[in-house]
């Protein structure tokens, strides 16, 4: 583990967006928490305990090496729906561990089929099929030799779910796609009960999709980015904001991103900072450095452009941001020492550092922000 920078996971946060999101949602719709890209850059091992402990039981990741990570870190049996990467290596193991996982074509219903029977198991399987986001998924046709497969076979499978993606739904620009995918999957799944076929769940939205396409919620809703405290878009945001009438943001952000000061120097007038010549001194200032760089997840592009708070200060990245290292200027800072503590993201006395603001400077997505946060960073939950 790095231990010149910390990640911290506040408890009470992720009590309060999991509460507004079931209130949100009703009794009826089931939460899946995705936990992707380590949990969003949280920490899988670390906050799936704490998504248990307020009732969350249905999980969802890309990779079977995450949702491994949560079987492993689960108190209790619960439901883990892998939506991407499964090897066939890895089928008898899931099949064993009862780890649901989405079928999107053809040769993955047939080695489920296969290594089901070889088990003497059902195979918990979610059938993914193509609305129109052309990325993976069963077409009618493929579904039709699908529902052949299945039916011949329900000794060995059990049909988990009925699902789709939809394609940007955080974007009013994609409205008339979304309702036609949401027709078409319709259309299939009224083929898929005609076949005296029924799935545990039919879901087709994320977090965005929830909230603008409250239709779309269906029986269970795989929320990512809200559960962590942030809004898929501005657009989602000022459409709950405005049909709820509110003017506070319910969701609360969960992580909190620090390190140190490891060094302090002077700087005179018209000397160059850092690598190249992409940061001249006007007049003598006062730099501290910053034991976090690009290969921790501070992006590159926010050289000279970079903000951190420090004492209470909002401070400027000055410079290269380095591999392992970055500078800034302190100079307005008041009695700034080796130690002091440098807020990357979270809040310091009165001001915050927005995930958002990186998003603005670099034209990265929150989403990308925060899934480039190495899991080798060391996280800790502050609990309530």
């Amino acid at each position: 583990m790095i231990d010149n920078s910390i990640i911290t996971l506040e408890e009470k946060s992720i009590e309060n967006n999991i509460s507004f999101l079931r209130a949100s949602y009703g009794g009826k719709v089931k939460i899946s928490a995705v936990v992707k890209a380590n949990a969003y850059g949280h920490g899988i091992e670390q906050i799936v305990p704490i998504f248990e402990k307020y009732g969350i039981d249905h999980f969802s990741v890309f990779y079977y090496s995450e949702a491994v990570r949560v079987f492993n870190c689960l108190a209790k049996p619960t439901s883990i729906m892998v939506m991407g990467w499964l090897a066939d290596d890895d089928l008898n193991d899931a099949i064993q561990k009862g780890i649901e996982f989405f079928v999107f074509n053809l040769e993955r219903l047939k080695k489920a089929i296969d290594y089901a029977k070889n088990l003497d198991l059902k195979a918990k399987i979610h059938l993914e099929v193509e609305t129109g986001m052309n990325r993976s998924g069963l077409d009618f046709n493929e579904l039709e030799e699908a529902m052949d497969l299945i039916k011949d076979n329900l000794s060995f499978l059990e049909i988990s779910g009925f699902c789709t993606h939809l394609a940007g739904a955080e974007s009013i620009s994609n409205h008339y796609r979304i309702q036609n995918q949401l027709q078409k999957y319709q259309e299939m799944f009224a083929n898929f009960q005609a076949q005296d076929l029924s799935p545990k769940y039919k879901h087709v939205a994320n977090s965005a999709a929830s909230f603008v396409y409250p239709e779309a919620r269906m029986d269970l809703v795989r929320v990512g980015i809200m559960i962590y405290g942030f809004w898929s878009s501005t657009e989602v945001f000022i459409k709950y904001v405005n049909h709820q009438n509110i003017k506070t943001d319910p969701l609360k952000r969960i992580l909190r991103w620090t390190s140190q000061i490891m060094a302090i120097k002077e700087v005179k007038s018209g000397e160059f900072i850092g690598y190249g010549i992409s940061y001249l001194a006007q007049t003598n200032i006062i730099t501290a450095l910053v034991p976090v760089g690009y290969s921790m997840g501070y992006s590159r592009s926010l050289s000279n452009k970079g903000r951190v708070l420090i004492r209470g200060y909002r401070c400027s990245v000055i410079g290269v941001v380095n591999m392992n290292m970055m500078i800034i200027d302190i100079t307005n800072v008041k009695h700034a020492e080796i130690g002091d503590e440098v807020v990357l993201i979270g809040k310091q006395r009165k001001l915050e550092i927005k995930v958002s603001a990186f998003s603005d400077l670099s034209d990265e997505l929150n989403y990308e922000i925060l899934a480039h946060l190495p899991e080798n960073i060391s996280r800790r939950v502050i609990k309530k």
